[in-house]
């Protein structure tokens, strides 16, 4: 019998509470076809739950009790007598399909909202801060105020969220490979303040992945509040994310992608159509609440795209290509030698000094660099020299190439340190700001030394898709933002000629994103590996079989023959009188002297059994059963705890359960 236990919150269960339940293709008793459609009301009773159920075949209804014992949650929360109405309504009038569409609609609204917010939060802030310091001049305070941010958001994380919010696109992709894709509810709000924090003082580092983990953990606790299936919680997560990428940038295209390339959710007609309604609702959100001063958007310059520059636009994705690698793995190896420091206040220390260090010598990195991209691609590359101590050397062009590159290099050290010391931020605006630097400064290059005139806005626009399609491994996402926030859908092959170069370029040296590279690293990445993640959700524990007959290495073959007797298997463990695993017997084996009653007491099983060659634990992931199944020709093999025998696990019924689940992940 398959059920599912509906409650909207977990309770303290209580004698004669009132519970939810939702029953679908019931067979009892070797009754079939018995349905319950709608809620029934159901009084709970020692460890069990009555069921009244109706049999359809009867003309009059067969009217039975049924009990079954399934561990629930109680329905005790204030308003319940609410609840179970809505719910009720919903069962009865909301087919299972539009009640998924409606949720996608809340998911994108919400996340958009969550955008909204979190750009506009930092917009405010940052104006405040910036109103006290002149940028474009020398200042102190850049010596302080970054080191400020980081310690003030390590000192709300540890001592108010107490739990680790850093890394959010990397902590969505553990969440679905590993916790069911539940995602904990304070990081609906947590991420969203502590980045707010970070970027604001300064922190060399992007919103776009707290506020993707924001909308993605609205998602999650949407869908585990209404107590969905995995199945549609991954998806809601999927829409909350898509939500919040249309809210900061104005593209839902993008955002579809997005969650498709990166979040690694199905794309089928089930998943695609949510997507798409909580994307435009976080994109429709972004156009009436979001000012174009807080948004990430540009025009495509007047240059339009030519043959001739076909050249340079593969060169910019080789260079890309190659920024990327730095770009992850300098960022990889800085946070390891971050780990070396004791965590606290020593490691905010170590953070807050280094980041502010480097934001004193080269202001365009201080906070997420959107500032310095708009004054690349207005024609105003000269500004980047603003507020440091090479301002006043004049404009020198060869200082200005040399500055870039410098930028270039302390971007991925200052975003690192940012991150490490206790800041709350992600790698999306990084990558953008590196490839808009990496392509200024090529087009900048060869304007000069080939005078070759290039389009260096554009170029900018082309290495900001460059770095973003090789780091995250996404390049149609980068593809159609970068079209997407410049409305320049013209520029499509330039994009893609980058982006696809780039992405080429790094794959031979990273295989995995710098979101991955941290689960792959541990064996936890499994949302970009279809078998790992349907086999994750499979349990060992649910496909022990315990129906075989032990025996003893002391029974002779007589009394081991009375066993086989009153057996339906054909394999027979073997074990000692403290349960321990000794070894197994197959009929097959004995099939020649099991008819010879002349050994029936001189043969014992000791003389018969043996060690299989393949074991398995009851701790083993079925990634592991499988495994061994595919490298042996058995179909049991023994499940062992400390060496105590368990019972067995079998190749037929792995398998059923992998193509069972294979059909639920793929039902539309």
């Amino acid at each position: 019998m398959s059920h599912r236990v509906l409650v909207p919150a977990a309770g303290k269960i209580r004698p004669g509470c009132v519970i939810y339940s939702e029953i679908t293709a019931c067979s009892i008793y070797g009754y079939k076809n018995i349905e319950l459609s709608g809620v029934v009301q159901m009084k709970y009773r020692t460890r069990q739950i009555f069921f009244f159920l109706k049999h359809k075949q009867s003309r009059r209804g067969s009217v039975f009790y049924f009990c079954v014992n399934i561990p629930i949650f109680a329905f005790t929360m204030p308003g319940r007598k609410f609840y179970q109405t809505i719910h009720s309504w919903r069962l009865r009038y909301i087919s299972p399909r539009n009640f998924i569409l409606i949720l996608s609609l809340l998911a994108g609204i919400l996340g958009g909202l969550a955008a909204i917010l979190l750009k506009n939060a930092v917009h405010l802030s940052h104006s405040l801060l910036t109103s006290v310091i002149a940028i474009k001049s020398f200042n102190l305070l850049f010596l302080v105020l970054p080191f400020l941010g980081i310690l003030i958001t390590y000192l709300y994380v540890t001592y108010f969220v107490k739990d680790n919010i850093g890394h959010g696109i990397s902590r969505i992709l553990q969440s679905i490979s590993k916790s069911n894709s539940i995602i904990k509810a304070h990081n609906m709000y947590s991420s969203l303040i502590a980045s707010t924090i970070t970027v604001s003082f300064g922190g060399s580092v992007g919103l776009e992945a707290p506020i993707v983990l924001t909308g993605s953990a609205i998602g999650s606790n949407l869908g585990r509040y209404l107590r969905l299936d995995y199945k549609t919680i991954t998806l809601l997560v999927g829409c909350g994310a898509a939500g919040a990428i249309a809210g900061i940038f104005k593209a839902p295209i993008a955002a579809v992608i997005f969650a498709l390339e990166v979040l690694m959710l199905d794309l089928t007609m089930a998943s695609l159509i949510p997507l798409l309604i909580s994307s435009a609702s976080g994109a429709i959100l972004a156009y009436f609440f979001m000012g174009n001063d807080v948004l990430f958007s540009f025009e495509v310059s007047a240059h339009p795209f030519t043959l001739s520059n076909l050249p340079f636009y593969a060169l910019l994705g080789l260079l890309c290509g190659l920024v990327s690698l730095y770009f992850t793995k300098a960022n990889l190896s800085i946070e390891k030698q971050f780990q070396r420091i004791p965590k606290g206040l020593l490691r905010v220390l170590a953070g807050g000094m280094i980041t502010s260090l480097l934001v004193f010598l080269f202001p365009p990195l201080f906070g997420e660099g959107y500032e310095t991209l708009n004054n690349l691609l207005d024609g105003n590359g000269l500004r980047v020299l603003d507020g440091s101590i090479f301002s006043a050397m004049g404009n020198n062009y060869f200082l200005l190439l040399f500055f870039l590159i410098l930028i270039l290099i302390f971007k991925v050290v200052a975003m690192s340190a940012t991150t490490s010391g206790g800041g709350v931020g992600g790698v999306f605006a990084p990558s953008l700001f590196m490839g808009g630097i990496t392509g200024f400064f090529l087009s900048k290059a060869v304007n000069f030394f080939i005078n070759h005139r290039l389009p260096e806005s554009n170029f900018a626009l082309a290495g900001m898709a460059g770095v973003m399609a090789a780091v995250m491994h996404a390049p149609l996402t980068a593809i159609f933002l970068i079209a997407e926030i410049t409305g320049g859908y013209q520029f499509f092959v330039p994009l893609m000629i980058t982006s696809v170069v780039a992405y080429l370029t790094i794959i031979p040296f990273e295989p995995h994103s710098i979101y991955t590279k941290r689960l792959a690293e541990t064996g936890e990445l499994i949302t970009h590996d279809k078998d790992k993640a349907v086999l994750s959700r499979l349990s060992i524990e649910k496909l022990i079989e315990k129906n075989f007959l032990t025996t003893g290495p002391d029974a002779t073959l007589g009394e081991f023959v009375k066993l086989v007797a009153k057996s339906q298997r054909n394999v027979f463990p073997v074990t000692d009188k403290e349960n321990n695993f000794l070894g197994v017997i197959f009929i097959n084996d004995i099939r020649h002297i099991i008819f010879e009653h002349e050994q029936y007491d001189s043969v014992y099983i000791s003389n018969l059994m043996y060690m299989p060659d393949t074991i398995v634990d009851q701790g083993a992931t079925m990634e592991d059963v499988a495994q061994k199944f595919a490298e042996t020709s058995h179909y049991n093999l023994p499940v062992l705890k400390d060496g105590k025998y368990i019972g067995f696990v079998s190749r037929a019924n792995v398998f059923s359960a992998y193509r069972k689940l294979v059909k639920d992940f793929s039902n539309d």
